[in-house]
Parts: structure tokens; sequence; C-alpha cells
């Protein structure tokens, strides 16, 4: 007999987690349950799951989504350690000190791979894609403005500008709007379709914060010269004494050039270059969604900018525009670094670079295309219609297209260009040559009947293809 008796524990009923209970045997699943509204009570896991699953069916199949760089095939053992991190929180790193530890050695790794000055004392920090990347970088360029500017910022005669191709993704259009900073875009002119690097040393002056170059067009796949741009800026500098950071959106490239094309100099290596930024879940090979931002030293990124959070009962400096986060996406990430290492990394983009290149080859053949890139840089290849094609336009083809389950976006360009409309064909791990094979059967089998068309027939262009810049 105990010697001390506790309240009566069977007098009341335990304390259960409410999906271990029996489902509403009253309901019976007699009627379908609401869709914009709770339900009245439960059902059973199977039911819901069978629910969920199967509207979740009429989505596209992502493996055939031609449109978006970002990663839709990993090895099922990266599934597997996923779903085994997917409840432990990146920003809990006095909780989870291995999972944090795992964030600074993918640091350290990009560090050495983009030629960190001092790799041992690397600054960086992983995101929830380039987006966020962006936004971090941005905000460390304004910053650093801002100081080196003091006495005349904040100021009505004062307003900071970023320069920046007109190709830019839309998150630098964001972080000019969210920041109050002002955009100066050099636009595409002729067959340029990305930034010039005089032009942009032009839009340059006592207010920009720095300039962004490229390293991947979203728009043609094509690569910015980075190393021209800051020679130009070099030159400004020498001219009117105006020091103008670069920061490099490698959102793709930053995981292509390093191993597909060493003897290009874009990175760290040009000292011009302040901080760059990636995305894991693109060429980085990793599920959606993980980016990594990274600057030269610790005084490219202000002190002011990092928080020091007492949170869960340690000091966590933390450089985020997001807090709470699974830590599954950078277990994701160590273990594709791990897995490949730089001589897979370069057999896998390579294997990418020669479907891409072999699909721009076959299609140039067909002869009622135009290719304007080939995948020799990013594995992505743009092309247009050619001049005798009147019957059809590149939005016919991305319909027709998408009748057979591919994705492939179709769409103008920006100024100074908007004449030219393009599909454009992202060629990805799990993209093989044997699903190039099917879409080229496929895409040749439409051509006589889109030639035998009066005219073009897409009257809703938005509609007709999956490509949203």
């Amino acid at each position: 007999m105990p010697l001390t008796q506790g309240p009566k524990d069977h007098e009341r009923p335990l304390s259960v987690n409410p999906f271990l209970g029996a489902a509403n045997p009253v309901g019976d699943m007699t009627g379908a349950p609401p869709k914009h509204r709770l339900p009245e009570g439960p059902m059973a896991p199977s039911t819901a799951y069978q629910l969920v699953h199967d509207e979740l069916m009429l989505d596209g199949n992502a493996r055939l989504n031609l449109a978006t760089f970002v990663t839709t095939w990993m090895e099922p053992e990266a599934g597997v350690l996923m779903m085994e991190c997917r409840d432990k929180n990146m920003i809990d790193k006095d909780e989870y000190p291995r999972t944090a530890e795992l964030e600074r050695r993918c640091v350290a790794m990009l560090a050495d791979l983009w030629h960190v000055p001092d790799p041992s004392s690397a600054v960086g920090c992983s995101t929830t894609g380039s987006s966020e990347a962006c936004m971090l970088a941005g905000m460390a360029l304004k910053r650093r403005w801002a100081l080196r500017n003091a006495d005349r910022y904040p100021s009505k005669d004062a307003r900071p500008n970023l320069v920046m191709g007109i190709n830019v993704q839309v998150c630098w259009e964001k972080f000019c709007t969210f920041w109050e900073v002002e955009a100066r875009q050099v636009p595409m002119e002729g067959e340029r379709f990305h930034l010039d690097p005089q032009a942009a040393a032009e839009l340059c002056d006592e207010n920009t914060i720095g300039v962004v170059g490229i390293l991947g067009s979203t728009f043609d796949g094509s690569y910015e010269p980075i190393a021209e741009l800051c020679a130009a800026l070099d030159a400004l500098q020498e001219r009117t004494g105006l020091d103008i950071p670069v920061h490099v959106d490698g959102a793709s490239g930053a995981m292509i050039a390093p191993f597909l094309d060493e003897d290009l100099v874009w990175d760290f290596r040009l000292p011009r270059v302040a901080s760059i930024n990636t995305s894991g879940h693109k060429y980085g090979l990793v599920y959606p969604g993980v980016g990594w931002a990274l600057w030269r030293t610790a005084q490219a990124l202000p002190e002011e900018l990092v928080f020091r959070v007492n949170y869960l009962g340690g000091d966590m400096p933390t450089f985020a525009l997001n807090f709470s986060r699974p830590g599954a996406q950078v277990a994701a990430q160590y273990y594709t670094f791990l897995r490949l290492g730089r001589q897979g990394f370069k057999a896998v983009q390579q294997a990418s670079r020669d479907v891409a290149r072999s699909l721009a080859e076959r299609i140039e053949a067909m002869g009622d295309f135009r290719l304007l890139t080939r995948g020799d840089q990013l594995p992505v290849l743009a092309f247009t219609t050619a001049d005798g094609v009147t019957s059809y336009d590149v939005f016919d083809v991305a319909r027709r297209l998408r009748e057979n389950g591919w994705l492939v976006p179709a769409y103008t360009f920006p100024a100074n260009r908007q004449d030219l409309s393009v599909l454009r064909l992202v060629c990805r791990n799990g993209f093989s040559e044997d699903l190039a094979d099917l879409f080229e059967n496929d895409l040749t089998r439409l051509l006589p009947e889109l030639r035998r068309q009066p005219r073009p027939l897409t009257e809703d262009r938005a509609a007709a293809t999956a490509f949203h810049h």
C-alpha cells in the first residue's frame, strides 16, 4: 500500500488526443463534408485522407512540369530523412543543436564552393528560398548604404535605389516596394535579354545601394556577365569615387556554374561581390523550400540586422524574415551535399545540361521554331516560332501540350521586347532523356494539327500556360 494516496484517478476519464478516439458514428459519412467551414464532427483518418488525396489528383504531374525550376524528385532515402525531421523547428537551435550544426556545415560548404576569402569565418544562413534570401541581401545593401550616408539619410533628397535588369525575378520588385527602394531597371534590347553592364553602371549614383546580377535568368536561362558588371563598376569608381557593391542572385546558376563552368569568374573571387544567394530547392536538388544567403565578410552584414533572441533558454543570433520553419529541408540539403560531393553534383548537372542541349537540337530540327538559348548555361532552352509560322503561336503550343500533361510556360518578354513571346523548358534532375523523347514525340505529333489552323487560336493567353514569372 502506498504511503501517500493521491486523487482517485479512476474517477475521471483520461485526457487523450481527440485524434485517437473513434470517428463520430452518427454522421457515418452519409453526406459530403462542407468545404468552407469546419465539419460538425470528426471523421475516420482514412476517409479524410482519401478525400484530400482524390482532390489533389487533379493537380498536374510535377515531373512533367517543365515550367518550374524547383526540384520535383529526390531519392527515397532523402524523403525518409525529411519525414524524420519534419517536426524539428529550425529556429530552436538549443533544442535541435545537430540540425543547427548541419546548417552551419552547409554554409561552410557553400562558402568554399563560392570562394569566400576566409571560408572558416563564413557569414550566411538558410532561408525558405531565394526570395527570402534576396530580401535579406537587399536589406544588408540598404543598411550599409544608410550607414555610409547617415549625414543625409533619411531625407527627401536621398532616396535609395537598386539597379538591376528588367529580367529579375519578381522578388526584387517586391523588395523595392516593401523597403521603399527605387528600382532602376535596364531594359532588354535586340537579342540581349538580360542586363548590360555599361547601362547598369550609367544608372548608378550616390543613392545606389547596389547592383543585382543574375546568374541564370528565368526568362531564357542565360548568365548575366558578372565579371564585366564588376569591371564597369570598377571604372565608375575610378571616375566618380562611387563604390557600388554587387549582389549575385544565383538562385539557379550558383549551383550549376561551380560544377560545369569552373573557369567562369562570377563569385567572391570578384572583390566587388558582397553577397550571393541560391535556391537549395532548385539546382541544389532539394524539395522546396530552402535557400541560402552568404556574405563576403561579417562587415558586409551590418551587426544591427542580426537579432539575438533569448529563446528556449539560450542566446541565439538570427537574421531572417521568417521564424519557425521545419528543419527537414536543411537536413536534406546536407544529405545531398554529402551524398553527391563535387563529382556527383557535376555528373547530375551535366546530365541535365546534356538533355537540354539535345532537346534544343531536336526542336530546332523541326523547322517551326527559332532557339534563343540552347541549355549551354542553365539547363534551360527558350524558343519562339520561326518567322514563317503564322497559323499558330507559342500560346497555342503551350495549350496543346497541356492536353498531354506537359506544363510548358509561354510568355511575353518585358521592355523593350514585348514583341517577343517564347516557350521555355527547364531541364531538371529527373527529366531524363527518355522523358525528353516523349516530349519530342508529343510535340512532333501536334505540329501537323497546329500547321492546319487558320490562325493562332488561343484567346486567353494567361490560361494557356502554367507560367507566372
